[in-house]
């Protein structure tokens, strides 16, 4: 990965306090970061009334489609 060179010397510094080498700082900070992006799609918080009508929601929803079927059946990306 091409970076510079102040850059690369920020995380060398907070590799370093974590006593990691630059590569697997860069591997678990990149992790991290994805997990963030995919459970952002996944995860979300409602106010008390929103919720009680996405709950409401929740208890009469209608028949499953083959979309939210094939939607259910998926393996998370961080199990696979």
């Amino acid at each position: 990965m091409r970076i510079d060179a102040n850059t690369r010397q920020m995380i060398d510094a907070a590799a370093a306090l974590l006593d990691k080498t630059r590569t697997e700082f860069m591997v678990e900070s990149a992790r991290r970061q994805a997990m963030d992006v995919l459970l952002d799609q996944r995860l979300f918080v409602l106010n008390p009334d929103y919720y009680d009508a996405f709950s409401q929601a929740l208890d009469n929803s209608p028949v499953p489609g083959p979309k939210l079927r094939s939607l259910l059946r998926r393996v998370p990306v961080w199990r696979t």
